[in-house]
């Protein structure tokens, strides 16, 4: 065995006594809405092949259903027939040829369902789900005993190493564990005794059918953050249960997908729930896995040398970055594509019912239709723009073998994400900054800072393709509201860069993603000042990754127990009383609630914080005029009212920076959406054509690139140059990445 100088306890062996895991390192299950449909599991093993060759010990898939009532979706993905093998077959034996392991999570959704057919411990609704569940009768119980033994026997049977019994995230299983949903008076209700019964009786019947040399894993809710939930004991109580059931390993599950409180997201600190982890580490004889908010090699080798786990798992990582593991085992920790727990389009792709992918790595579930091939003949490209569309479609156009420039009119690469890496609860975004710049550099691409890029200099240079991904620009209302011009108005990116401080009293003027950020900016109490960081050269250093929120001061402003060994059900407690330094009022145009177009996993957050934190918050607002008083408005009776404010934040949109496009210079965003549409259809044009890419992938009209055949050079846009709006990265990095694969 030899013993890594870094991370020795994250690559070192762990024998389950039938098995040995490579590593300590699993990746963790994701729903990526492959494993719903037979037609789609060629990709599915694609992608666990992909992860599996990047080294990890061991992956489990998505939920796979036991029966009908335990779908996700209708008709989604099961297996309960001999039938199903084949399919299961092609993830398991793409897995295997990389000495990687493979559980397949048995998911019963209980009332979580989303079909008629739902089930649960109660006859109590879900609040995030449409069907109110029928309450399992005991006949119901043991026929789902039974379709549990029956899919582990069906998965040994299709190669898989074992099975995850999924018991937690407020699933089946968890909601006949919790006072929360079961109020039964019979066998399966009362005491954690009682209410333990059914998800043992499972385990038992999984054991008895698949034998002994087979891995039987459960995720475990060990802080379900619900009313009436568990507390630490009875957690401590079921986890011993399981383990003399005939578990092989127990799995840290944090929080119902219901819960009020994060659990996930980036404003989440690193390894948040270690500790509760660690009380079930300490209480078995068997692995206990450690899970949510690990995302780098550093804080895993914390938690394992620490004695906090046996195991570390990572799901979504694994999506930004299938190399996780052998990037670490190389100690090349900078070069990893760290998971930034946006959600933006993972998690929400998965609740929207689409496919999953990442905002960081577009190949993640499209491994068989977005290559990077190697190229043929090397071209010489040219990419004015060093945001997060210029650096994606530089890298790899480098990684496919052509020789690339990137321009940057900057002293810093990154572009928006420079803004966004000071929002506090998205510090994580520094991450995708740091390797972009360390990976450019590893593929040879010549980086070229403060430099103001001219069409006398593309002509100088002449490339053979051109791409322009010089981003936005604020939207300023200088022109279209009186006193816009003022010196107590000021644009978003001015504030983020440091570049001016806000007064006591704030008005933001538009209250989509941005205006958000920007209020919780000005509000939260650990944030840095970001003017000291700019006089000093930190803010624009490459290395400087701003400070997060601690644990403790997360936990007591969402209301979650100090205490791991916590008696209060769920673990929830009275969260802080908060006092802002900062009056801020967040206004937007439109009539209604305000955040109705934040992300569906991440938006409650940020919305959630603002109203802690005292945000006024201001619909169907008509501005008049701004004064050095502050801003006049008119209210809905048509009477004009002083808002007495020290500084407007102008978040009123972005606007496109496309002037070196040959065919879209001095046209607005609205009219470039347009013409994508119209030539998309006719895919010659007089001065321009049209290149349509991958047709496998196929997307919408935004992954369609503009071309532009012009003195001697093909041009390119891509990003918000292409299509200004908010907070657009998925859309930016996914641009780079498909054009770069065409090249």
């Amino acid at each position: 065995m030899t013993h890594h100088s870094t991370y020795p306890n994250l690559f070192k062996p762990l024998d389950l006594g039938f098995t040995t895991l490579k590593n300590r390192v699993v990746m963790g299950s994701m729903h990526t809405g492959l494993e719903d449909r037979f037609y789609h599991y060629d990709k599915l093993a694609a992608y666990f092949a992909e992860r599996a060759k990047g080294g990890v010990a061991m992956m489990i898939t998505g939920g796979i259903s036991p029966n009908r009532q335990g779908w996700l979706l209708p008709m989604g993905g099961t297996l309960n027939h001999q039938l199903d093998i084949l399919n299961h077959q092609k993830v398991t034996q793409a897995v295997h040829q990389y000495d990687s392991k493979i559980l397949m999570q048995i998911l019963h959704s209980g009332r979580y369902g989303y079909h008629p057919f739902v089930v649960s411990a109660s006859a109590i609704k879900s609040p995030i789900s449409p069907f109110k569940p029928r309450q399992m009768s005991r006949t119901n119980i043991e026929k789902t005993v039974q379709d549990f033994a029956d899919c582990a026997t069906l998965a040994k049977q299709a190669g898989y190493d074992g099975v995850e019994i999924m018991g937690s995230e407020g699933y089946l299983l968890n909601q006949f564990l919790s006072r929360h949903v079961n109020r039964r008076t019979d066998e399966y209700g009362g005491d954690i005794h009682a209410r333990m019964r059914f998800p043992l009786a499972v385990v038992k019947a999984v054991r008895s059918a698949v034998g002994d040399d087979f891995i039987i894993c459960f995720r475990l809710s060990m802080l379900d953050l619900v009313k009436d939930g568990n507390d630490m004991s009875e957690v401590v109580i079921v986890a011993k249960a399981l383990q003399d059931a005939g578990v092989t390993i127990i799995n840290t599950g944090i929080g119902w997908h219901e819960a009020r409180v994060p659990t996930i997201v980036t404003s989440v600190p690193r390894a948040a729930f270690a500790d509760f982890t660690a009380v079930i580490t300490q209480a078995v004889n068997i692995p206990v896995m450690a899970a949510n908010r690990i995302n780098m090699p550093s804080t895993a080798e914390s938690i394992l040398s620490s004695g906090q786990a046996d195991l570390i798992q990572m799901a979504r990582p694994f999506l930004a970055d299938p190399q996780w593991v052998n990037k670490a085992k190389a100690n090349t920790p900078e070069r990893i594509n760290t998971c930034i727990a946006c959600n933006q389009a993972c998690l929400d792709h998965t609740f929207e019912h689409k496919r999953s992918t990442c905002l960081v790595n577009p190949q993640a579930c499209y491994e068989t239709e977005l290559t990077y091939p190697p190229v043929k003949k090397a071209k010489h490209i040219g990419v004015v723009g060093g945001g997060v569309a210029g650096m994606s479609a530089a890298l790899v156009a480098a990684k496919r073998g052509h020789q690339v420039t990137l321009y940057e009119a900057r002293d810093v690469l990154g572009g928006q994400f420079n803004y966004a890496k000071v929002i506090p609860g998205k510090e994580e975004f520094y991450e995708t900054i740091r390797y972009f710049h360390h990976e450019l550099k590893h593929h040879g691409v010549k980086i070229v800072l403060n430099t103001q890029v001219t069409p006398e200099l593309i002509a100088e240079q002449r490339f053979d393709d051109v791409v322009i991904a010089t981003g936005v620009v604020p939207r300023s209302l200088v022109g279209k509201l009186d006193g816009a011009e003022r010196a107590n108005v000021i644009s978003y990116a001015d504030l983020l860069s440091g570049k001016v401080v806000a007064g006591k009293r704030v008005a933001v003027i538009g209250a989509g993603g941005i205006g958000y950020d920007v209020a919780e900016f000005l509000t939260a109490t650990h944030t840095q000042d970001l003017v000291s960081l700019a006089k000093s050269g930190k803010l624009n250093d490459p290395s400087h990754r701003p400070k997060p929120q601690s644990i403790s001061d997360w936990r007591d402003e969402w209301g979650v127990t100090q205490q791991a060994e916590y008696a209060k059900q769920g673990g929830l407690t009275q969260p802080h009383a908060i006092t802002p330094h900062r009056q801020v009022y967040l206004m937007q145009r439109s009539k209604g609630r305000l955040g109705k177009g934040l992300n569906k996993t991440t938006g409650w957050v940020h919305k959630a914080h603002v109203k802690n934190h005292g945000v006024y918050q201001l619909s169907g607002v008509q501005y008049d005029k701004i004064t050095d008083e502050g801003i006049w408005l008119i209210n809905t009776s048509g009477q004009a009212q002083l808002l007495r404010v020290d500084t407007i934040v102008v978040c009123a949109g972005q606007v496109s920076v496309n002037e070196l496009m040959p065919t879209v210079r001095h046209q607005s965003d609205q009219n470039l959406q347009k013409n994508h549409k119209k030539t998309a259809k006719d895919p010659i044009t007089k001065l321009s054509q049209i290149i349509i890419g991958n047709k496998n992938l196929a997307h919408t009209d935004d992954d369609i690139t503009p071309s532009v055949l012009y003195q001697g050079s093909r041009y390119h846009i891509i990003g918000g140059a292409k299509l200004a709006g908010e907070l657009d990265a998925k859309r930016a990095i996914r641009d780079g990445a498909v054009l770069a694969a065409q090249l």
